[in-house]
């Protein structure tokens, strides 16, 4: 059976994360992402989770209370991310979940030009085979231009250093997520 989306984001992260990694969940929502990463990276890995709804906080802080010693959550948006991991801090991978909050105000969305800079921070910090996964939810007011301009930004990075896979089912209905996987070939900077 196919995988859907989120099925699959966490198949691909299962694949590259190992215990005693760094990785960033850059929506952090209701901190379901978060708390699955936390699972993955253990005891000795770390989590760096970033939103800007108090209310995503609040959640995620929840569902990681057992843990809590290997994740920091920041009320910010993830565009920050160039001023908040060093440049130098590896990172394995990041996940992306574009559009708004499930059962919140539909009028909060990412956008496209601080995703495009979060994204692009990340990559700087990506390790060799390090993965990030940007899972696009378009079928919202502003969801399209997004999705265009992150298809975009990944299809204009350089084949040399990042793989760029494309997953979406496309004789569904009601805009399925497309999800995208950039995996980091080189250690060159793009």
């Amino acid at each position: 059976m196919l995988l859907t989306a989120l099925r699959f984001s966490h198949q691909l992260l299962k694949e590259t994360v190992s215990e005693g990694d760094h990785v960033i969940d850059a929506t952090m929502g209701n901190g379901n992402d978060t708390l699955f990463l936390a699972g993955l990276v253990g005891p000795t890995g770390h989590v760096y989770a970033f939103d800007i709804q108090e209310q995503a906080v609040q959640n995620t802080r929840e569902k990681l209370a057992e843990y809590a010693e290997r994740s920091t959550l920041f009320l910010a948006g993830h565009e920050t991310i160039g001023e908040t991991i060093p440049v130098d801090h590896p990172i394995q991978a990041a996940i992306f979940n574009l559009g708004y909050l499930p059962k919140s105000d539909k009028q909060i969305i990412t956008l496209p030009e601080t995703t495009k800079r979060a994204m692009s921070a990340i990559l700087k910090r990506l390790t060799v085979g390090g993965r990030m996964i940007v899972v696009i939810y378009y079928g919202h007011k502003g969801g399209e231009a997004e999705k265009n301009e992150v298809l975009h930004f990944c299809q204009n990075l350089p084949q040399e250093n990042f793989s760029v896979l494309n997953y979406q089912f496309i004789n569904q209905k009601n805009n399925p997520p497309i999800l995208l996987c950039v995996e980091k070939k080189r250690s060159d900077h793009f």
